[in-house]
């Protein structure tokens, strides 16, 4: 098909930062979505006041995401004004309404992937893209583990796909290879603790990206 044929570009998003040197060593190597998780009760949760800061001294190309469970829409439009993310990501239960309810602001919408998931999942929702993260029942995320990728391809066919789950330097290129979706998410493969990046993992993602035949999805406002 035309897919083979076109360059492989990857987007690749940081997800879990809590630290500014963090947030720039990922934007330096390239990553062009970084997240940010307002979950309190998450091991890498940040307050808005922190992340704000952060954000700030981030070029103006890099997408900075805002990680919500559940949470208010008043609490989101609040943080998304406090902060200057750009683009909200919602990672529970949160319903096509609700999505939709953020009008131009963009969204990116996660789904747990059980063995059933595929397209007719997605279908309800409006977002800019759609983040493919293992399923588990107690975790919402941050789990290390991968799901099976065959449930993801079909699905990447058809819609701007994230995938999450499990993913780091030793991993990403098969997942890539196998799923061509938009995007990857990592958050726990480049870690030395919860929302303590490790540099050294972080830049092996990337190497083994570059030595997989990828390029990284060009910055610019036009494609969140």
């Amino acid at each position: 098909g035309t897919r083979e044929s076109m360059k492989p570009t990857v987007a690749v998003k940081i997800c879990g930062i809590t630290r500014e040197e963090d947030a720039q060593r990922a934007v330096e190597l390239g990553a062009r979505y970084v997240g940010f998780i307002f979950v309190q009760r998450s091991g890498r949760a940040i307050e808005p006041t922190d992340a704000g800061e952060i954000i700030a001294a981030l070029p103006k190309t890099v997408v900075p995401v805002g990680v919500f469970v559940n949470a208010p829409r008043d609490h989101v439009l609040d943080v998304i004004d406090s902060t200057g993310i750009k683009m909200a990501q919602f990672h529970g239960y949160e319903s096509p309404d609700y999505c939709e309810s953020f009008g131009q602001f963009p969204v990116m919408k996660a789904f747990a992937v059980k063995p059933s998931f595929g397209t007719q999942d997605i279908e309800p929702f409006h977002a800019d893209v759609f983040l493919l993260d293992t399923y588990d029942p107690v975790r919402k995320g941050g789990t290390g583990r991968t799901f099976d990728w065959d449930i993801a391809k079909p699905v990447a066919d058809k819609y701007r796909v994230m995938l999450a789950g499990g993913l780091n330097p030793a991993n990403v290129v098969a997942a890539v290879d196998e799923v061509l979706p938009y995007g990857v998410d990592v958050s726990s493969g480049v870690e030395a603790a919860p929302g303590v990046k490790d540099h050294d993992k972080m830049e092996l993602l990337f190497r083994a990206l570059h030595a997989g035949g990828y390029h990284l999805a060009p910055t610019g406002e036009r494609t969140i």
